[in-house]
């Protein structure tokens, strides 16, 4: 019995595996050639398997745009709920997030961007493209009970996360980010 479990564990893990290749395949191709690139045929060229592997996987395309959104989208929910679990200053770490997609963030950021702007032309993907924001929201009313204050902060945050992939530097200063970031909570007499 002990084999037989193993050998199902086993079995458990290469599927595991052979889904993250076929999602990274997926990044790959939107970073390549945008979220319409994106077919089963070519993300099974670029993860060097067939085509009818990735359709075993999943079944629709829309299955495999949101499983790659979901990997992005996982990264950044889990960073920014250890941000507001800290105790540390949760505006900074969320500056230096935003400032990663200048740097070595960028290629994730881009592909996040990419499928997240897709969602609205498809709706599979939008609850999964919603968690960025619910979650910078989250971090914001540690700050503030003022909804609109919240709202704010979450538009200057995507905001400034395009801003920087529009940009071709290779860096974004966390600090001003930041000061931007803290400029978005203060209240605005009506």
């Amino acid at each position: 019995m002990a084999a037989e479990h193993g050998t199902v564990d086993g079995r458990k893990a290469r599927g595991q595996r052979r889904r993250a290749q076929i999602i990274e395949a997926t990044l790959a191709v939107v970073l390549r050639d945008g979220a319409a690139g994106v077919t089963h045929r070519s993300v099974a060229k670029e993860a060097g398997i067939t085509t009818s592997l990735t359709l075993y996987y999943f079944a629709t395309l829309d299955d495999l745009l949101v499983a790659a959104l979901t990997s992005v989208a996982d990264e950044y929910t889990g960073r920014i709920r250890r941000l507001v679990e800290s105790g540390d200053d949760p505006l900074d770490g969320l500056a230096r997030l935003i400032a990663e997609s200048a740097g070595p963030g960028r290629e994730r950021a881009l592909a996040e961007r990419e499928l997240s702007t897709l969602a609205a032309r498809r709706p599979a993907l939008r609850p999964v493209a919603r968690r960025w924001r619910d979650n910078v929201a989250e971090l914001a009313r540690t700050q503030t009970d003022d909804p609109d204050a919240v709202e704010a902060f979450v538009a200057v945050s995507d905001g400034l996360c395009a801003a920087i992939l529009l940009d071709d530097d290779d860096e974004a200063d966390p600090d001003h980010i930041r000061a931007v970031l803290g400029k978005a909570l203060q209240r605005t007499g009506r």
